[in-house]
């Protein structure tokens, strides 16, 4: 299991367009991942799940996953928290 805790730096937390990137990056990996933030953990490759979580930048989180290129998957995941997509 690869377990990475930072800070979300992007300027739109994870609402609208950029939640949409975060769960399309997740599902592009075999692993399972799951996105924990203020003692609520949900399934990072759910929509619903991570903007109920309602991330703003500032946010402390934790990724995890476990599997199949999950040190690959928490990488690219922390990557998209760092910065907006444009």
């Amino acid at each position: 299991m690869v377990i990475k805790e930072m800070t979300v730096c992007c300027k739109s937390g994870l609402h609208n367009k950029q939640a949409t990137f975060f769960v399309q990056k997740a599902n592009e990996f075999d692993c399972s991942i799951w996105l924990c933030a203020e003692n609520r953990k949900m399934n990072a490759k759910s929509l619903l799940g991570i903007m109920s979580l309602g991330i703003v930048a500032g946010t402390t989180v934790t990724i995890s996953a476990e599997g199949t290129n999950a040190e690959e998957a928490v990488a690219a995941l922390e990557q998209l928290l760092q910065c907006d997509v444009c």
